[in-house]
């Protein structure tokens, strides 16, 4: 790399122990071929904040980071890592982002990001930025489409 450059962000991101596939980075356009149902009203931050904390119930499922311009809500079994969650919630929907442009993919409808133990399912419904973090074996597919309810 060129003297005084700097490093994208996609370049930053340490990517040992971490896979991310094109596939895994779903589109709203994809989403609209393949759901036919309107969405009449955006769902507000209460209505997520419970879909939220029934998703926390579950077996695996470590916690969730919820923002948007106005506030920040977040539930993780393991506090001391919070720091930790909330760089990795941020840089997966900038990589996500970034991907998105660089490859003309259109709009992120979710990222999923798959570590050795852990994953983590990030999505936005309307100005709201969700990333719920999860043991491996949980199935997000059943989390994401519980949240895609809500919206």
């Amino acid at each position: 790399m060129p003297r005084g450059k700097s490093k994208s962000k996609l370049e930053k991101i340490e990517t040992e122990a971490v896979e991310v596939n094109l596939e895994d980075i779903k589109t709203k356009e994809d989403k609209s071929k393949t759901t036919s149902k309107s969405k009449t009203k955006e769902a507000g931050p209460e209505t997520i904040h419970t879909a939220l904390n029934e998703i926390k119930t579950k077996e695996g499922v470590i916690g969730y980071i919820l923002r948007n311009t106005k506030s920040a809500s977040i539930d993780l079994n393991d506090p001391a890592k919070l720091i930790d969650y909330a760089v990795l919630s941020s840089s997966a929907m900038e990589a996500g982002d970034e991907l998105s442009q660089t490859f003309d993919l259109g709009e992120i409808e979710n990222v999923l990001v798959e570590g050795r133990d852990v994953k983590l399912l990030s999505l936005t419904i309307g100005e709201n930025n969700i990333s719920i973090f999860m043991e491996k074996n949980v199935d997000h597919d059943k989390v994401y489409k519980t949240l895609s309810k809500v919206s």
